[in-house]
C-alpha cells in the first residue's frame, strides 16, 4: 500500500511537473490570425493581375469574334474546316499561355503575401500566424496592419 501511494506521489508531482512547465510554456506562446481574403483584395500586385487577366480576356474575345468572321467568309468546306481547325489551335494556345502565365503570377503574388505576413508576425513576436477563417475564438487580429504593408 505504501509502495503504491508512493508511486502516486511520484507520478502526482511529475504530472503537476509537466503541467507547470507547459503553462510557462504557453504564456510565451502568442499566436496571430489574419483574414487572408481581405489581405489579398487589398493587394496592388492582385488588382494589377485582375486587370491583366481582363485585358487577355477581352484580347481572346477579339481574336474569337474575327476568327469567327473569317471562317464565315469561306465557302470552300475543306477551307473552312482548315481554317477552324487552325483558328482552335491558335486559340488553345493563347488560352494555355494565358493560364500558365496567370498561375505563375498568381503563385508569385501568394508567396510575397506570404512572406509579408510571416516578416510582420515574426517583427511582432508571433508564434504562429493562422487564417480567421479557421479560429473560432482566440489570437490577435494582424489583418489591418499586414494589409496596409501589402498594399
Amino acid at each position: 500500500m505504501k509502495k503504491t501511494l508512493s508511486t502516486l506521489a511520484v507520478t502526482a508531482a511529475l504530472l503537476g511537473g509537466l503541467t507547470f512547465g507547459s503553462a510557462v510554456q504557453a504564456a510565451d506562446f502568442s499566436v496571430a490570425i489574419v483574414d487572408v481574403p481581405v489581405v489579398v483584395n487589398a493587394s496592388a500586385q492582385v488588382q494589377a493581375l485582375k486587370k491583366d487577366q481582363q485585358a487577355k480576356a477581352k484580347e481572346i474575345v477579339q481574336f474569337i469574334e474575327k476568327a469567327r468572321k473569317d471562317v464565315a467568309s469561306i465557302s470552300d468546306a475543306k477551307k473552312k474546316q482548315a481554317a477552324e481547325e487552325k483558328y482552335n489551335k491558335e486559340l488553345q494556345a493563347k488560352k494555355e499561355k494565358m493560364d500558365k502565365d496567370y498561375a505563375a503570377k498568381l503563385q508569385a503574388i501568394d508567396e510575397s503575401i506570404s512572406a509579408q505576413i510571416a516578416a510582420k508576425a515574426k517583427a511582432d513576436g508571433y508564434n504562429v500566424v493562422l487564417s480567421k477563417s479557421i479560429v473560432l475564438y482566440g489570437g490577435t487580429d494582424i489583418t489591418a496592419e499586414v494589409a496596409k504593408i501589402i498594399k
